[in-house]
């Protein structure tokens, strides 16, 4: 009880702080500017190794190099060489009348002085980001009649037949040039200045 009644003295005794006494301190801040990348920016890159449906699995960590300086209102926000990892995102198995295809998922790029920024994105291709998946070659071809108005004669035509042989397993190789597609604006703050 000599407790409480202590502090509730304390609390009578102590004087009210007035908000006008408390001086403002505005800390300098550095000059801070940010600039977006739109979803839907294509980045042009070179693969660093052969990706295979044959070899890779889904998960296997992927890395492509920048092959040339990106620029957005005069500023160099992804310079030449940067990297860019990512991910075998799904991998489809080669069946019969169907080759192999796989997508690859980008998650982060890392600019030559080290930063690293994440972001997302595909290895992009007209087939909704699958690369492969295409229908493989037919098991023969048949032969077919064609009459031909206007000369009054026939031609053979050979015509694939509807069986189809099994499909190829799907390679990017070393060296290609392939460009990321950006799924989701990125952010960047850090740019690098030679």
């Amino acid at each position: 009880m000599k407790k409480i009644l202590i502090l509730f003295g304390l609390l009578l005794i102590t004087p009210c702080v007035n908000s006008a006494e408390i001086p403002n301190i505005q800390l300098e801040m550095r000059d801070y500017s940010e600039i977006t990348i739109p979803q839907g920016t294509f980045i042009p890159v070179m693969n660093t190794q052969e990706i295979s449906t044959q070899t890779c699995s889904e998960g296997y960590k992927v890395k492509f190099i920048a092959t040339n300086d990106l620029y957005m209102h005069d500023t160099n926000i992804i310079p030449k060489d940067t990297e860019f990892y990512g991910y075998i995102e799904k991998i489809n198995a080669p069946v019969i009348g169907t080759n192999a295809a796989m997508k690859i998922r980008i998650s982060k790029m890392i600019y030559s002085d080290g930063y690293e920024t994440p972001i997302k994105g595909y290895l992009y291709t007209s087939n909704n980001n699958l690369f492969g998946g295409e229908i493989s070659e037919p098991v023969k071809y048949e032969k077919m009649a064609q009459r031909q108005q206007r000369v009054k004669r026939t031609t053979i035509q050979l015509r694939p037949s509807y069986e189809r042989k099994m499909g190829n397993h799907t390679v990017i190789p070393t060296g290609s040039n392939e460009i990321i597609i950006l799924t989701a604006p990125a952010i960047v703050t850090h740019t690098v200045t030679n």
